[in-house]
């Protein structure tokens, strides 16, 4: 709630959610219901198909399987069969929204170093391609002819970053003139550490919130 509160006080157009939905976090039928009322448009994420799809559910970590499984027991039908219609892409505009990676959104590939976002950049035509999935906040760049530059931004993400920053990390991109602004903020991430224990969680999870990895 944070975060929507600081969205709100930022005075956006349009909320969109890049996906992971669920996933390591104690509440996900909450989280669930608050992104389905506050959220313009949400894209799946790997860990809101491995709810459902079990080639995606294999390819997870140990830990992200327990959070999926717990996933399983507490979210509504509802909200589940919600998560399973999500697209893996959105566009609006010259702005394209993929939770992985352009060139194929299904094999949730990551997109880490320069030589990985070089491949990417080549693969879509709009003006921007806002990703997530590494949880590491990034924005790489291709020239596209003349002054015309292509970009492709990682947002971080809101509920477990891993670039060494605790707080939660999104992002705001004016379509106008395609300026970004990473935005962080603060949150109760001792309370949110001490739901995932109590949920029975591996305790791991709970750790890492405190590490920003």
């Amino acid at each position: 709630m944070k975060v929507l509160e600081d969205i709100r006080s930022k005075h956006v157009d349009e909320i969109i959610c890049l996906g992971d939905v669920v996933g390591y976090g104690a509440n996900p039928d909450e989280v669930t219901e608050i992104v389905r009322g506050e959220v313009s448009f949400t894209i799946k994420g790997n860990h809101d198909d491995a709810v459902h799809d079990a080639g995606t559910y294999s390819l997870i970590n140990p830990y992200a399987k327990a959070a999926i499984d717990y996933t399983r027991e507490v979210l509504s039908i509802e909200d589940s069969e919600w998560l399973k219609g999500l697209p893996l892409t959105h566009k609006i505009g010259d702005f394209l929204f993929v939770h992985s990676s352009p060139t194929d959104p299904h094999s949730w590939n990551y997109v880490i170093t320069e030589e990985d976002a070089i491949v990417e950049l080549s693969s879509f035509q709009e003006k921007a391609c806002l990703i997530g999935h590494t949880h590491v906040p990034a924005v790489f760049k291709s020239k596209v002819g003349g002054s015309s530059v292509r970009k492709l931004i990682n947002v971080g993400s809101v509920g477990q970053p891993r670039d060494g920053d605790c707080r939660a990390s999104y992002g705001i991109i004016d379509t106008s003139d395609l300026t970004y602004q990473n935005v962080r903020v603060e949150y109760d991430m001792r309370m949110a550490g001490n739901k995932i224990i109590a949920a029975g969680l591996p305790p791991f999870l709970a750790e890492r919130l405190q590490k920003g990895r």
